[in-house]
């Protein structure tokens, strides 16, 4: 038996029937810790303006604040197995927790963007580690019957964590400072320690899995996952391949597939256990998860987008609109556990798929009056879309492996969320790039000097600024300006419309691979369920 399985059994009695407290609180200490590392995805992001004029960063620098995070967790996600392996859970998250603060202290006293860049990738690292351990907390210290409740409070955890950011962000820059954005995390990893020493036993490091560990596989994950996400996340404001930067990082980025793809074949345990995808049920999970994590984070970056272009909100308020699509996850947490025991896992996931889409179409009539209040039956049924397929996506990937194969399973579900997410971003930016562009230019043509609409608009305008003003050169000057605006506006709005169309679409495509998606069997255990 593989050391992961003896620690799996060790973690899980097969003849326990009930989870204890102890149980419970190794539970609670790893839902914690994922929401601490959820949470400091975005917190950032409404305080962002802030933290730049403090540490005198350009608005381009400043994205790097975020960027920073984003690719030093999503190299850690998948390497958090083999380093529970090496070091034990316990040892492992006491580890990460102490050095999660370290770091958010770092970035909280940071004077420059060096030192604030340096933070955030430290946070990542160690917040990384955090959503996959706790993940396998869950698989492997409740029995089959209570894994619902478990996987339930998880999900929520990931889903809400990403919402609660901006907003609790937004809050704290606006009411205390922006430097309580990182300051906040010392209470909750106080509380996060103290439920880990409680609630999971004291374990040996297996130094020996250091040792014959997959080198070629983790240093190709270290630099191709780090640089295929600074590629996403900075392509398109760099202009993609017209950028020197994005080319060398492109060309890193598939040397470290290589190796990756050189590990399946020369390492007895590959860092990455791609071989899990040869499963029909797992892949599909995969895939599906790829999709609505780009869903997900596509949302929470067009519907910002569009409240603060459009609508002239700002962060905060546009974080209390995004909140809304949170609130079915707390009305459904009562029945959900039992859905997700009695419901077949395909009818939920397609349900929630469906959902999703049409709240995506729900937001492709919109207009240049929209406001807050148009998106809130669309932000709630998102919601419970969301609910509906991360649930039991979350359950299906650990139902379609064995016990002992979680951890790596966990590591990457959660790391094909997130570079879904990456990918999804990426893609909607150069989409909104190119279709605004587009469409300013086909509004522009179709109002040109010849148009009688378009002059009698003007010419309306003019005569209100001349009104006041009494200039009739500065009045035609301010009335053209005018002009313009409308037409970058109206050009904005359309492509928002279309964007939301294609995320429909795209999520809807997703549905026929949730038949493919397997329940866990009531009282089944080892490999034969799945599990």
């Amino acid at each position: 038996m593989s050391d992961t399985a003896t620690h799996a059994t060790h973690m899980a009695p097969p003849h326990e029937a009930r989870a204890s407290t102890a149980d419970w609180i190794a539970v609670a200490a790893g839902g914690l810790g994922a929401l601490m590392a959820t949470l400091d995805i975005s917190i950032t992001n409404s305080a962002l303006p802030q933290i730049q004029g403090e540490i005198g960063a350009t608005g381009t620098e400043g994205t790097w604040i975020s960027t920073g995070y984003l690719m030093s967790e999503i190299v850690m996600i998948p390497l958090a197995a083999w380093l529970t392996r090496v070091f034990g859970v316990r040892n492992f998250l006491l580890a990460n927790s102490a050095l999660f603060v370290a770091f958010s202290m770092m970035c909280g006293w940071s004077n420059s963007l060096g030192m604030m860049i340096a933070g955030r990738i430290g946070q990542g690292f160690t917040g990384g580690a955090m959503i996959p351990t706790g993940q396998t907390i869950i698989r492997t210290r409740l029995p089959l019957s209570q894994l619902p409740v478990g996987m339930t409070v998880f999900g929520l955890i990931v889903l809400l964590g990403p919402l609660l950011g901006p907003v609790v962000g937004g809050w704290l820059a606006e009411n205390i400072g922006w430097k309580w954005c990182f300051f906040i995390n010392l209470p909750v990893s106080i509380a996060l320690v103290t439920l880990l020493v409680v609630g999971l036993k004291p374990d040996r490091p297996h130094w020996e899995a250091f040792l014959k560990a997959d080198w070629p596989g983790i240093a190709g994950l270290a630099i191709g996952l780090s640089s295929l996400t600074v590629v996403l996340e900075e392509g398109q404001r760099e202009r993609w391949f017209e950028s020197q930067m994005i080319v060398t990082l492109t060309g890193v980025s598939l040397a470290g597939m290589a190796l990756i793809a050189l590990s399946q074949f020369t390492a007895k345990r590959p860092i990455l256990r791609l071989s899990l995808m040869r499963n029909p049920r797992y892949a599909s999970v995969i895939i599906i998860v790829t999709a609505v994590g780009a869903g997900i984070y596509g949302i929470s970056y067009l519907l910002p987008q569009f409240l603060s272009l459009v609508a002239g909100y700002n962060a905060l308020q546009s974080g209390s609109i995004m909140l809304f699509s949170g609130l079915p996850a707390f009305l459904m947490m009562p029945i959900l556990p039992r859905l997700l025991g009695k419901v077949d896992f395909r009818m939920l996931v397609v349900s929630g798929l469906l959902l999703f889409t049409l709240s995506c179409m729900l937001d492709i009539s919109l207009t240049a009056q929209s406001v807050g209040h148009d998106f809130m039956a669309s932000q709630l049924i998102r919601g419970a879309a969301q609910v509906l397929a991360m649930m039991p996506l979350n359950q299906a990937s650990m139902a379609a492996v064995a016990r002992e194969d979680s951890a790596d399973a966990a590591g990457l579900y959660n790391m094909a969320r997130n570079l879904g997410g990456s990918m999804g971003l990426a893609i909607i930016g150069t989409l909104i790039e190119r279709r605004e562009t587009f469409h300013a230019a086909v509004l522009r043509e179709a109002v040109s000097a010849n148009s009688l609409i378009g002059q009698e608009r003007i010419a309306t305008s003019a005569a209100g600024w001349y009104e006041r003003t009494g200039d009739m050169a500065y009045s035609q000057m301010r009335a053209l300006g005018q002009f313009a605006e409308q037409i970058q506006q109206q050009a904005m709005v359309m492509t928002f419309s279309e964007t939301f169309w294609l995320l429909g679409i795209a999520l809807a495509l997703c549905v026929p691979l949730a038949l493919l998606l397997k329940k866990p069997q009531p009282g089944a255990t080892g490999s034969s369920a799945g599990h």
